[in-house]
């Protein structure tokens, strides 16, 4: 029996009468709401769930694997498949740690115009996470204004580096291209525009009676707990853990910008709920506004890219960088043995801690707020396996 993408197997047992048991319900891998190949094993009692694990493996690509394969240089457009609805922080976390592993310092207009791409990049994932969550939900209207301002974004984006969603704009030592002419008079006409459509989408859904009810309360994550499960990014700090690696492990030119690190505060319900992990996205785009706004009045002129050579051999080490990504703490560690090519790279993503937590926050939740759980936690799914 199937009923919405779901698989049921029903045990009944008893000789008088029906005596309903424990169903298994298979959600995805080809479930809409679990935005990618991912998969969830979920025990129930009628709607109420006693556990959901889940069931990883299904996008796995060999991305670290590939990179002792195509080297230094070569390995920047696979960056972007890591996590496909932010690239520009995997773009911008490769070639720092490469910049690491050879002590290459970027120039400083370089760092700001990664700063600028990265913080773009952060709005256009929040929309998609807000704006998907809200449609799983099923508010439809809502979705396609988040949609509307990300494709300006992309608009943006595609004039900066010539793609939409891969960008493959960075570059070890700095970035391809310098800002094209009129690129930060339209990116402020952007800004310009989008800070009050944000004001008009928290009263349009945010503070929504119907929505705010769908997840306020629902699957609250503590301090503790997100600390011990090991939540990064928005996750972690909708719990009320101020954490965020550009204030924490400064990096680029992010000591240079004053900005606020949102933090739940369990406005509509509990400390850490679903609500909390969503509006927290909400503000840190205003955030990223503020960022991007500085960034276009101090930077400097001057060279966008260090002098690397073409066959780019670092000496023999390793070395680990950090990058808050729009999913949180994101890290990459390279191994090089003086070669062209990488003796080892691995990279640590937000998604993959965050999809341990939900068989810990699922039970005693109805089905249907597993929905909700998983859109409030922005998994992506190559982000898991790579």
């Amino acid at each position: 029996m199937s009923l919405a993408g779901f698989e049921v197997e029903i045990q009944r047992t008893g000789s008088n009468g029906l005596e309903t048991e424990e169903m298994t319900l298979n959600m995805g891998p080809q479930h809409p709401s679990t935005h990618g190949v991912l998969r969830f094993v979920v025990k129930a009692d009628g709607e109420v769930m006693r556990e959901a694990v889940p069931d990883v493996g299904y996008l796995h690509r060999s991305i670290e694997k590939i990179s002792e394969k195509v080297g230094y240089h070569g390995f920047m457009p696979y960056t972007d498949r890591v996590d496909y609805v932010a690239a520009m922080f995997c773009n911008q976390g490769w070639g720092m740690v490469c910049e690491k592993l050879a002590d290459i310092k970027v120039p400083k207009r370089g760092e700001y115009c990664r700063v600028i791409a990265a913080e773009f990049n952060r709005i256009a994932s929040h929309l998609l996470s807000v704006g998907t969550m809200i449609l799983d939900i099923g508010a439809t209207t809502p979705f396609f204004h988040a949609f509307r301002e990300r494709e300006n974004i992309n608009d943006i984006l595609e004039e900066l580096c010539g793609a939409r969603l891969t960008y493959n704009y960075m570059r070890i030592g700095g970035v391809a291209w310098d800002l094209p002419p009129g690129f930060i008079e339209k990116s402020i006409d952007f800004l310009d525009n989008f800070e009050p459509m944000l004001a008009e989408f928290n009263d349009l859904i945010t503070y929504n009676t119907i929505y705010v009810a769908r997840v306020a309360d629902v699957a609250p994550i503590s301090p503790e707990l997100a600390i011990n499960y090991n939540l990064v990014g928005p996750n972690l700090r909708a719990s009320g853990v101020k954490y965020d690696v550009r204030c924490d492990e400064p990096y680029s030119v992010y000591p240079e910008l004053e900005f606020e690190i949102p933090v739940g505060r369990g406005e509509m319900g509990t400390l850490g709920d679903s609500f909390d992990r969503y509006i927290v996205r909400i503000h840190e785009m205003t955030e990223s506004c503020r960022i991007l706004r500085q960034c276009f009045r101090q930077i400097p002129d001057g060279p966008v890219i260090a002098k690397v050579p073409r066959k780019f051999k670092p000496p023999a080490g390793d070395a680990y960088i950090r990058v808050e990504s729009a999913r949180g703490d994101m890290g990459w560690y390279a191994v090089s043995d003086g070669s062209e090519f990488p003796y080892r790279c691995k990279v640590r993503t937000g998604s993959f801690a965050a999809m341990s937590i939900v068989d810990r926050i699922s039970p005693g939740l109805m089905i249907a707020d597993l929905v909700a759980v998983i859109a409030s936690l922005d998994i992506v799914a190559p982000e898991v396996d790579r």
